[in-house]
């Protein structure tokens, strides 16, 4: 079980867009994560006419290392660390460290 899995809202802690809060839209491997509207470059495309994609300068977003964001906590309105707990009825949940509260339910 991962940390952090897709839709979940996280806050970047470190880098050039530290302070910015957005979804992953999807996790990349077992380090990095994609989140929505983070780590945007712009990169150079040669365009292909068998996919009917122009060429130019495109933004997209690049993934970013699991160390570097952390999830946010709307309890606390705090970024925060995430836990396993495993429940009476034999369910594996993640809660907030902060305040032990589980995360979905």
């Amino acid at each position: 079980m991962r940390k952090i899995k897709q839709g979940d809202n996280v806050v970047v802690i470190a880098g050039r867009d530290k302070g910015k809060r957005g979804d992953v839209s999807r996790t990349v491997g077992p380090d990095f994560v994609l989140v929505a509207g983070i780590n945007q470059v712009k990169k150079h495309a040669k365009p292909n006419p068998m996919k009917n994609q122009p060429g130019g300068i495109i933004t997209k977003e690049m993934p970013i290392h699991v160390s570097n964001v952390a999830i946010w906590n709307p309890v606390t309105r705090k970024a925060d660390r995430i836990g396993f707990r495993t429940l009476e009825d034999g369910r594996k949940v993640r809660f907030y460290k902060s305040n032990g509260e589980v995360l979905g339910a």
